[in-house]
C-alpha cells in the first residue's frame, strides 16, 4: 500500500509529454523527510543537499538542448519547478554534457518530461547519497506530480505559487512538522 503523501505521476491519456510546452512538476523526497534545508522566517535556506539539487536542476539545459527552466524552488522536502520543452533543433544533437552538429539525415532526439525528471532525480540522488553514506538507497519518492501549463495566465499563477512557497510553508500540503516523541514510564 502506498503512503497517502506520496507524489504520483498521473499521465494524461494520449498526451505526448515530449512535445513542446510548459510543465509544472513537483518532486518529493522519500518519506517527505526535510533533507534539503529549512524555511526560516519565510525564506528557504538550502543545505548542502539542497544546493546539489539546485545545481543539478540548473544544469538540465546543458544536457538537454530542448529544455528550458522557468520558476523553480527547492523546499525542505520537495522541489517545485517549471520545465519548458521546446522543439528540438534538427541541426543539433546532445553528446554527453554538450552538443554537436547533427549529421545530415539524423533526426534530433526529443526527450519527454519523464526523462528530464529521471535525470534530476538520478544525478542528485547519486551525489547526495554519496555524502550521506547511503549509496544505492532511494532518495526521492517514486513518481512525481506534473501539470501541463495551458496558457500565460496559468503560467503566471503557477510562477507566483512557486515563488511564494516558502512564505506559506506551514500551510503547504508537503509540510510535516516534527512531532516530539512521547515519553513512556
Amino acid at each position: 500500500m502506498k503512503a497517502a503523501f506520496e507524489c504520483h505521476h498521473l499521465h494524461l491519456t494520449g498526451y505526448d509529454y515530449a512535445q513542446a510546452g510548459a510543465y509544472f512538476v513537483t518532486i518529493c523526497v522519500r518519506g517527505r523527510e526535510c533533507l534539503l534545508g529549512k524555511v526560516i522566517d519565510g525564506e528557504m535556506r538550502m543545505n548542502t543537499y539542497g544546493r546539489i539539487v539546485q545545481q543539478v536542476w540548473e544544469e538540465l539545459p546543458s544536457h538537454y538542448p530542448d529544455v528550458g527552466l522557468d520558476a523553480w524552488i527547492v523546499m525542505p522536502n520537495h522541489v517545485h519547478g517549471i520545465v519548458v520543452l521546446t522543439e528540438p533543433d534538427p541541426h543539433i544533437m546532445s553528446v554527453g554534457a554538450g552538443f554537436k552538429p547533427a549529421p545530415t539525415g539524423v533526426q534530433a532526439k526529443r526527450y519527454p518530461l519523464s526523462e528530464i525528471v529521471r535525470a534530476l532525480k538520478t544525478f542528485s540522488a547519486r551525489r547526495i547519497n554519496e555524502l550521506r553514506g547511503t549509496v544505492g538507497r532511494p532518495f526521492w519518492q517514486r513518481g512525481y506530480y506534473e501539470h501541463i501549463i495551458r496558457n500565460e495566465r496559468e503560467l503566471e499563477r503557477i510562477c507566483l505559487y512557486i515563488l511564494a512557497n516558502p512564505a506559506r510553508w506551514k500551510e503547504d500540503t508537503y509540510f510535516r512538522p516534527r512531532v516530539p516523541a512521547r515519553r513512556t514510564k
